[in-house]
Parts: C-alpha cells; structure tokens; sequence
C-alpha cells in the first residue's frame, strides 16, 4: 500500500529539502519504488539537490492543468531507478496547486509508487497547506532553536486538525520529528536547545538527529543527497532515520560531545 509523508517545517532553512532528498534516496536505496514532489511553487530547489535541474522539461504544474502526463514529467534518478522526481514550477504561483489537481496526480502516483515524499514550502501558506493535506505521514524538521520548534508546533497544529484525515475522522497522521544542524558544543554552552527539551515542548517522537555538519551543505552543492555520503555524520544520521521510518530500532547518535583522541590531541585535529 502507499504512503504519502509529507516533510514539514513551520520556518525556512531548517533542511526539509535536504531532508526530503535524502529521505527518498534512503527509501530507494532500500529497494522501495520512491518518488519525491517539490511543492515549493516559485522557489523551485529540489531539482538542484537531486542533481537533476538541466532535465526538467515539464512540472508539477502542468500535470495538473493537463498540459503533460506524469510519464513526460517525472524525472528518474541517474543513480537508482527506483527513484524519481516531480519538479515545481518556477513560473506559476502558489494558487497553480488546486486540491483536485493534487489529488488527481496523487492517486496516479499511488498506482506506481510505494512512497510518495513531498517537499513542503514552510509555514502555513497555500503550497504547504496542499503538501500536508493528504499525508499518512509527517516528518516534521526544525532546528533546536526557540522560534524554529515553536513554528513546528503551530505546524502540528495544522495536521492534527486541516488534514484530509482529520476532515474525514480517520486515524491522525503519523507524526515524527527530525531534528538538524544539532551541535552537542552548543547544547553544552547553553547557545541551543537540547533534544529532551525540543520533545519536552513538541512531545512526538524523535525519528532522527542529525548533526551540524558540512557535508551536508557539499552534498547540495554536488547535487547528492547526503545519505549516499555514509563517510559523513549527516549521512549516517540520515540512514539511522530512514531504518527508523520503515520501523527498525536504532539507538541515536551524535547526541553527546566526541571525545578526541590522543593523536588528534596531539595534532590539534578537530
């Protein structure tokens, strides 16, 4: 059966298209018929992450106004061809996403596909309202900063009560929380919000922690989900999460300070 996860935020830059990249590669990776949506009307970047930019011919857009069929629009991954991508528009507005159209598309995709990832803008405007609307999932991303978990709050607050689910009475949608750009060093200095405290305020459960690292922000710029980088802490942190999403049991890393070393001590290594 399919399943529709939406990633979410309530504030920008908090990596939900890193995250929505890496998460459907992961899937991939793992033999599941993956397809990733770009819901960010206007401010098209999931394309750039997946390394697919110079093969967008037709969008998501045109899909619904009938312009294109799924098969001219959707893009298949150089590197798995259990993976593919649905572009945005960088032409149309946000009201181009009409609830029939995305319905529409959604239901074809669920005849192919066995997960369905949707990249949502951030906040609560028209784009990322059609993003969360008919998920079974949610993976909601924010940094451990005090604005960030309280826009993700109000972002669970959307689901729980805008969602096709809720409208219909049907069980909730699944919720899970990622936190990034997590630094042990900040949360020992006070400059950040520790785990426990971002599950105090939000209190779902913790899919993954990934750390501040900068193979995360490499990855993007080579056009790679960072989860195919298993040599990076982000990259594992990716992996550990996409274990958990499919219902292993993983313990959680990258909580706690590294220790160094003796050689790296002696070097100055970092």
């Amino acid at each position: 059966m399919s399943k529709i996860i939406v990633v979410t935020s309530g504030k920008g830059g908090v990596g939900k298209t890193t995250t929505s990249a890496s998460i459907s590669m992961g899937l991939a990776e793992r033999g599941h018929r993956t397809v990733v949506i770009d819901f960010d009307i206007g401010l098209r970047n999931l394309d750039l992450i997946m390394g697919c930019e110079r093969r967008v011919v037709y969008d998501f857009v045109n899909v619904i106004r009938g312009e294109a069929n799924l098969n001219q629009t959707l893009i298949k991954d150089k590197r798995n061809d259990k993976l593919f991508v649905l572009p945005a528009s960088q032409t149309r507005d946000k009201d181009a996403l009409t609830q029939d159209g995305v319905q529409q598309v959604l239901d074809e995709l669920k005849q192919q596909f066995d997960f369905i990832i949707c990249d949502s803008p951030a906040g609560i405007e028209h784009g990322a309202m059609m993003a969360l609307y008919f998920a079974d999932e949610a993976i909601v991303t924010t940094n451990p900063e005090v604005s960030s978990v309280r826009d993700s709050d109000r972002i669970l607050g959307m689901l729980q009560s805008r969602s096709l689910r809720a409208e219909q009475g049907l069980e909730p949608v699944k919720e899970h929380l990622l936190l990034t750009r997590y630094s042990p060093e900040r949360v020992a200095n006070d400059e950040m919000l520790s785990l426990e405290d971002v599950e105090d305020i939000l209190a779902i459960p913790v899919l993954g922690v990934i750390p501040e690292c900068g193979s995360v922000l490499n990855a993007s710029n080579q056009g790679q989900p960072v989860v195919m980088n298993q040599d990076s802490p982000a990259g594992q942190a990716y992996a550990d999460a996409i274990a958990r999403l499919l219902g292993e049991q993983k313990p959680m890393r990258f909580l706690d300070i590294e220790k160094k070393g003796f050689f790296k001590k002696l070097f100055g290594g970092k």
